[in-house]
């Protein structure tokens, strides 16, 4: 979830022919290409829960016994949980069902005061805008919200998603989700553009040598932001199953809908909220608070697999956590039925984008992070980021073409001031 306001999908589509008479692709029709849609997308969500859940024991043994070794075995749970949950954000724009849940597992920026203890000189002063940004609910036990007093005594997964996610109407006050858990396990990254991610210690965590106070609390938070991250992506993953209600709603839209949902996606994940949002402000600001992964310094993959899901998507093909290959039919094969030069261009136009993610994250890995990067004083860096943007913006338009190819009508997607308007950032 961004803090910008969301411009909402028009499905104003025309009937697309289903029939391809005489074409390589006869047998490809859009309700098949639909259906695999969904197929994959329960795959994604599985997979999503699968290292979900996989994170939890991870969890669950270092709360048992607290150490540097647990503590990074949950750490590196964590980071192999964001792979499969970044290739589903293509589902989001769209598909109402997905973008109404998601801000309670991905939901970002976050005040992490609300959460937990932070460095007041390092952290800033944005009481003006919530007063609830240094909350710190592991702390006391006892929080105000609208002016009433909150009874936070028993820290429970109730607590976080019923009172305290986005407490007092704040989309800023972000209690569940990846985020949250990233925070606590890693703590603030207090390095602004240099090196080095958060560095909280395990000793946070420990009943015998407690260190910066309320580990019970903060062990009670991370156990029960760990148990209602299974059951958000439990709730997700049955919704695209045969019988789910997102499924469902995907099929109710007919081809013309199902085949404008998928390009929403497609297009607005790839240029007003990854392209504009996510990069292209925090390269405007050189602000190492606008990047997507901050506590860990895992942005570079965060964005690589955003790019990659938008391609699979386009070409129906998943690989799994466990190495399966799914294929089946795809969007490309009906564009390109079409019009094979856009369809070209399009596959081109994908796989440039992720090369010029896999530069990012190869760079991240050997020379220096995504915030290091977009730091303004960094321009071997800057080119960097914004290569991957540009690669963004060149496969939007492509997307555009085949959204025309296809004779869908009038699909607007997600717009964003940084690409925009980017005057209006510095006001």
């Amino acid at each position: 979830m961004s803090t910008f306001t969301r411009t909402k999908s028009l499905f104003a589509a025309t009937a697309i022919v289903a029939v391809f008479a005489g074409s390589a692709y006869a047998d490809v029709t859009p309700e098949a290409v639909i259906d695999h849609y969904a197929d994959i997308a329960e795959a994604k969500y599985d997979d999503s829960l699968e290292t979900a859940k996989a994170l939890d024991s991870a969890i669950e043994a270092f709360l048992a016994s607290p150490g540097e070794a647990s503590l990074q075995v949950a750490k590196e749970a964590w980071l192999a949980a964001r792979v499969p949950y970044q290739q589903t954000e293509v589902y989001r724009f769209g598909n109402a069902i997905v973008d109404d849940w998601e801000g309670r597992v991905n939901a970002w920026p976050l005040d992490e005061g609300l959460i937990d203890y932070v460095d007041a000189d390092f952290y800033g002063d944005e009481s003006a805008e919530n007063a609830l940004y240094t909350a710190n609910v592991i702390a006391n036990p006892e929080v105000t919200v609208n002016g009433e007093a909150v009874d936070a005594a028993k820290i429970t997964p109730a607590l976080i998603s019923e009172t305290l996610q986005e407490a007092g109407g704040i989309e800023a006050n972000v209690a569940s989700g990846y985020h949250a858990i990233e925070f606590l396990l890693w703590g603030q990254d207090l390095n602004g553009n240099d090196a080095g991610a958060g560095n909280r210690p395990y000793t946070d965590f420990s009943l015998e040598n407690c260190t910066n106070g309320n580990c019970d609390r903060r062990r009670d938070y991370l156990s029960a932001a760990s148990d209602l991250l299974v059951a958000d992506l439990e709730e997700m993953a049955a919704n695209w199953d045969k019988d789910g209600a997102a499924r469902q709603a995907l099929v109710e839209k007919g081809a013309a809908g199902g085949l404008s949902t998928i390009l929403t996606g497609m297009g607005s994940l790839s240029y007003g909220e990854l392209a504009g949002e996510r990069m292209k402000l925090g390269l405007l600001l050189g602000d190492p608070e606008e990047e997507h992964d901050c506590f860990s310094d895992n942005t570079h993959n965060s964005h690589l697999y955003d790019a990659v899901g938008i391609r699979n998507v386009y070409l129906g093909t998943y690989e799994r956590v466990d190495g399966t290959e799914l294929s089946g039919p795809s969007l490309a094969e009906l564009v390109g039925a079409k019009d094979a030069a856009i369809d070209g261009e399009l596959r081109a136009d994908l796989d440039a984008t992720v090369e010029a993610m896999q530069t990012m994250a190869d760079r991240a890995s050997t020379t220096e992070a995504y915030d290091q990067m977009i730091a303004t004083d960094n321009p071997e860096g800057n080119a960097v980021v914004q290569a991957a943007i540009d690669g963004l913006v060149k496969q939007t338009r492509s997307i555009e073409r085949a959204i025309a190819a296809l004779d869908l009508g009038s699909i607007e997607l997600e717009g964003s001031d940084s690409l925009d308007n980017p005057g209006a950032v510095f006001q």
